[in-house]
């Protein structure tokens, strides 16, 4: 729980002692004086409030992360093994599924660079 929101509350249950006090003794100026004090710990109560609010949701936000990167390692580790056991397996066909790959890319990298189009203006 935020400070202010301890001091607002402290606040606001006096200005309403004050202004209850101000309205049975028929003093105008204490009844405003203690209104005003309850004005005050109210907006410094809802500010504590708003404080806690955005630290629980930074707190949320970073378990949050935390979380989403433990679980990214597992996962990681789960398709490694997974790969490994494909592998494994059928040797031969990851042997030629990566000759592929690496032929495809080879030819991706080795075409040579068609020259730009020509624009013709024919007004």
């Amino acid at each position: 729980m935020d400070k202010d929101r301890i001091v607002g509350s402290a606040k606001d249950a006096a200005g309403k002692v004050e202004g209850a006090f101000g309205e049975a003794t028929g003093d105008a100026q204490t009844q405003a004086a203690g209104r005003v004090r309850e004005a005050a710990g109210s907006v410094q109560n809802l500010f504590g409030q708003a404080k806690d609010a955005a630290r629980d949701a930074g707190e949320a936000a970073v378990d949050y992360a935390r979380g989403a990167y433990d679980q990214s390692g597992e996962t990681l580790r789960g398709g490694t093994q997974a790969v490994a056991k494909t592998v494994q397996d059928n040797p031969l066909g990851s042997l030629l599924l990566a000759g592929g790959i690496g032929f495809a890319l080879g030819l991706l990298m080795t075409r040579p660079r068609r020259p730009p189009p020509r624009w013709r203006y024919y007004g």
